[in-house]
């Protein structure tokens, strides 16, 4: 598990999905229950890329493009 997501998800508000998955890995359970289902993950490294999925999602919405401007001229030094 990357550090980096699980802190995310740990910043997240209590009810969110993510720091649902990450109390319950961090708990090292994988069965979950958010919005009155329940998820049995088959591994706790499945929990982790649920998670890291979840983030990805987040922060490419947050991620702006970046944009590179190119100019050319004809005119040469004589």
């Amino acid at each position: 598990m990357d550090p980096t997501v699980l802190a995310w998800a740990l910043a997240q508000p209590v009810s969110s999905r993510a720091a649902v998955l990450a109390a319950a890995f961090t708990g090292g359970t994988t069965r979950v229950t958010f919005d009155g289902r329940t998820v049995e993950y088959r591994s706790l490294d499945e929990l982790g890329r649920a998670l890291s999925v979840l983030h990805a999602a987040e922060n490419a919405a947050a991620r702006r493009p970046s944009v590179t401007l190119a100019s050319f001229s004809r005119e040469g030094s004589r």
